[in-house]
């Protein structure tokens, strides 16, 4: 009797466990997913709030201090946008064009707020520049269909006033030599810095934050450049200290600043995003206190904290992705 030899199982590779196809995310899109969108609006909102206090360390023009912002945070962006490009999907080669938009938006923006500071003075441009918290969610609505929640819509009146307050109008000697002027170039880059926030906030995928960061920096630097050298002049060598506090204006104010509100813009509501990043007019008053011996009024001070009550109100219970 023969006996018919074993039958062998083979395994081939097709039938083989299929592995994951996704590259593992970068370190900044797993902080983003583990901490509230919130915190991280707030944090990066606090980080760019001392940038003036920075370029008034530095003692620099408003060109000189645009400019190198941008330039010294491309050391610290361009590696980690490379590594993360190495592990994204390909998508992120087709998000370049909202990024560089949005960058030349912020260029626009710095460059103008720095004019209007001149004009009307830190307080009153730095008000006039908040009027994104109602350009973005109005923004937001037109484009996107996205209604903003009755919270912030409650919470707009006292913002604004609180602001107001903040930024020292109740003072009469707070207008600078050319009122009208400082307020139309106040406006404007509040406008621009509404749009490039929501084009961030459009143009920044998950595992694509550092890569839309730096695109707009890139941006941002030459726009500076060309607008910055016919208003404010550029000083090509600011010498020591003034160029230690221009590295400290482009870590914290430009690079971690932003990676962190760019983390966080996606998965906020445009009424929500706007309304944190409230905190970096109250944040460079209370750094202005703490550590450059400032001293602003009793006004301004319950400004502040009638801004972080209704930021606290109307970001609370907030919907958001």
């Amino acid at each position: 009797m023969t006996v018919a030899p074993p039958k062998l199982e083979c395994v081939t590779t097709t039938e083989a466990p299929a592995q994951p196809a996704t590259a593992p995310a970068n370190p900044l899109s797993a902080l983003a997913d583990r901490i509230d969108a919130r915190v991280l609006a707030a944090v990066g909102s606090l980080c760019i709030s001392a940038s003036s206090m920075f370029v008034k360390l530095s003692g620099t023009s408003a060109g000189t201090s645009v400019f190198y912002r941008c330039l010294l945070a491309l050391p610290i962006l361009i590696p980690l946008a490379w590594w993360e490009r190495r592990r994204a999907a390909s998508g992120i080669r087709r998000r370049v064009a909202l990024p560089l938009i949005a960058g030349a938006l912020l260029g626009v923006d710095l460059v103008l707020w720095c004019e209007a500071i001149g004009t009307v003075g830190a307080g009153i441009a730095t008000v006039l520049v908040a009027v994104q918290v109602v350009i973005v969610p109005g923004l937001a609505f037109l484009f996107f269909r996205e209604r903003p929640h009755a919270r912030y819509l409650l919470a707009v009146p006292v913002m604004l006033g609180g602001i107001v307050l903040a930024g020292g109008i109740a003072d009469t000697n707070a207008f600078g030599p050319d009122p009208v002027y400082g307020t139309v170039t106040g406006v404007l880059a509040g406008a621009a810095y509404a749009g490039y926030l929501l084009l961030l906030r459009v143009g920044t995928g998950p595992g694509t934050q550092v890569h839309s960061v730096c695109l707009a920096t890139v941006s941002a630097g030459a726009v500076a450049l060309a607008l910055g050298l016919p208003w404010h002049g550029i000083d090509f060598a600011p010498g020591w200290p003034a160029f230690g506090w221009l590295i400290a204006l482009a870590v914290a104010g430009q690079a971690v600043g932003w990676l962190l509100i760019a983390a966080a813009l996606p998965r906020l509501s445009a009424s929500t995003g706007a309304t944190l990043l409230l905190l970096q007019p109250i944040g460079a008053v209370l750094l202005g206190v703490g550590l450059l011996g400032e001293a602003p009024s009793w006004l301004q001070l319950t400004g502040c904290a009638a801004v972080i009550a209704a930021v606290c109100f109307a970001t609370g219970r907030a919907r958001d992705r």
